[in-house]
């Protein structure tokens, strides 16, 4: 007799962003089963009770509840999204050191687990934390992956369709490398309605009169627009969360920006950094070398050194 599975999800953090990342996933109806693990116990049966509160009115039923690490065991995905906020004194890499020290916490009790599902690193600065785990766990690296660049990409295509009055869903961009101030955009694969913006910026005034470095700068600053006027970002990480989580649970086999292990793509190796990659049940399925011109290329370089060297020093936290 054949049993039919149910789909869980554990979420280790139950912060701002670990709220909203689990109750986007409850609101799409990715998983039966939610539970939330977090230092703070009565924070984390806190968040699960609201949101199950809620699953009253979602259109499916999610059982959300508090737990702890020998949850992990059957999970299908483990979300991270543990540890401190960046200040608006602050970029994501200066949270580093704050963030190993918890991650060292987390490492050493999922070890001591059976966990075999998908990783999605969350916490900040995202592609070195995701790469100290895949480190020290030990992981298959197609395993372990970081939405990084899938919300700054939500940023840059908003702040392209506010600049040419074209819906965001029409728009194919992409914010790559790092999550952070080092990340870039390659203007010269961005598409609209499949045609590309270097040919419609010939052929159109209203995209010849682009500044294409101030929208590649909304983009990477969108983020401290939300956190500086309400102290963290919550919906938008969440929805990006959820949107990953449903390309691996539902083996959508389809492309997204994020954060995955290059070894020799893009002439890069033995880093985490952000590219275009499809993704399915099984996690990476295969990434997409874009064709960057050499001014591309160099900046997608500097931002790989970027994470590379402070990799190095995580490891020696």
């Amino acid at each position: 007799m054949n049993n039919i599975k149910r789909r869980k999800a554990v979420l280790i953090g139950a912060g701002h962003v670990g709220s909203h990342a689990g109750y986007a996933l409850a609101s799409k109806g990715l998983v039966e089963e939610i539970i939330y693990i977090d230092i703070d116990e009565k924070k984390a049966f806190s968040q699960a009770l609201d949101i199950f509160d809620a699953a009253v009115y979602l259109p499916h039923r999610v059982e959300v509840k508090a737990g702890n690490y020998n949850d992990i065991d059957d999970a299908d995905i483990m979300v991270v999204c543990a540890g401190p906020l960046p200040n608006m004194n602050q970029t994501r890499m200066d949270t580093l050191g704050a963030t190993i020290e918890v991650m060292k916490d987390i490492v050493g009790k999922v070890k001591n687990t059976k966990f075999s599902g998908i990783i999605i690193n969350i916490s900040n600065p995202a592609d070195v934390i995701t790469h100290y785990l895949q480190n020290k766990l030990n992981y298959d690296p197609k395993r372990i992956i970081s939405t990084s660049t899938t919300l700054d990409s939500a940023r840059l295509r908003r702040a392209i369709s506010e600049a040419i009055n074209v819906d965001q869903k029409s728009i194919y961009a992409y914010a790559l490398g790092e999550h952070g101030e080092s990340q870039m955009v390659p203007w010269s694969t961005v598409t609209i309605a499949g045609k590309p913006l270097f040919e419609l910026m010939k052929e159109k005034e209203k995209y010849s009169k682009l500044d294409l470095n101030e929208l590649a700068t909304k983009g990477k600053r969108g983020g401290w627009d939300v956190l500086g006027g309400k102290g963290s970002t919550e919906f938008g990480i969440g929805a990006s969360l959820a949107e990953v989580a449903e390309v691996i649970l539902c083996d959508e086999h389809r492309v997204l920006p994020v954060s995955v292990y290059l070894n020799g793509e893009y002439g890069q190796t033995d880093v985490y950094a952000s590219v275009p990659a499809v993704l399915g049940r099984n996690g990476v399925e295969e990434i997409i070398e874009l064709n960057m011109n050499s001014d591309e290329k160099k900046l997608f370089d500097e931002s790989c050194k970027v994470m590379k060297d402070n990799y190095q020093l995580a490891l020696k936290m």
